[in-house]
């Protein structure tokens, strides 16, 4: 019985914690993962830094918006499928509850000059936001990091060449990169 309130509990928490950064963040995926850093590395020591790498990595790499994403692997690692079911409804519900506010006092004030100067006001902070977490983890890159980085970068918006194309490139490099350091580590004996 006890381990079964313990449980509910920690659901109960997911769920609050991601409805939380659903409620009070503006600007879409990106712009929650440093809140969703925040919330679980540095306020509830929920997951070690280089995990939550790992799992942004993966929400990246997966189908769907970043932010569900991220809060499905969180809440997977902190309590398996129902952490993750709690954490995406977590995020989900406040978000289309304030999107259908929004909407709805939207179309009535779609022409008022004090609605489209807030929302011109927002914009930049969006951008920082979206920046944060793309400087924050590009520390760990080294040299080579940032200039793959900048090429990558460059090439998708000059050339308007679809980011997929260097998603799945980086995939077949990391696996290259992978299936030669196994080899290597056979030779070697250490396998």
């Amino acid at each position: 019985m006890v381990a079964l309130q313990l449980v509910m509990n920690l659901l109960l928490e997911i769920f609050l914690s991601f409805a939380k950064i659903g409620l009070f963040t503006f600007g879409g995926g990106y712009a929650m993962i440093p809140i969703i850093e925040n919330e679980v590395i540095n306020k509830r020591d929920w997951i070690k830094k280089e995990d939550f790498l790992t799992l942004l990595t993966l929400a990246q790499s997966a189908p769907g918006p970043i932010s569900l994403n991220t809060s499905v692997f969180v809440g997977y690692k902190l309590s398996g499928v129902k952490g993750a079911l709690s954490a995406i409804l977590g995020v989900v519900i406040p978000c289309f509850f304030v999107m259908l506010a929004v909407v709805i006092a939207f179309s009535f004030l779609k022409d008022n000059l004090f609605v489209l100067a807030a929302f011109k006001g927002v914009r930049p902070v969006v951008v920082a936001l979206m920046a944060v977490p793309i400087i924050k983890f590009s520390k760990s890159f080294g040299v080579l990091g940032y200039m793959v980085s900048l090429c990558t970068g460059f090439l998708i918006w000059y050339f308007n060449i679809s980011a997929v194309y260097f998603i799945i490139l980086s995939m077949i490099v990391g696996l290259l990169f992978a299936v030669k350091s196994v080899n290597n580590a056979k030779k070697g004996g250490s396998i």
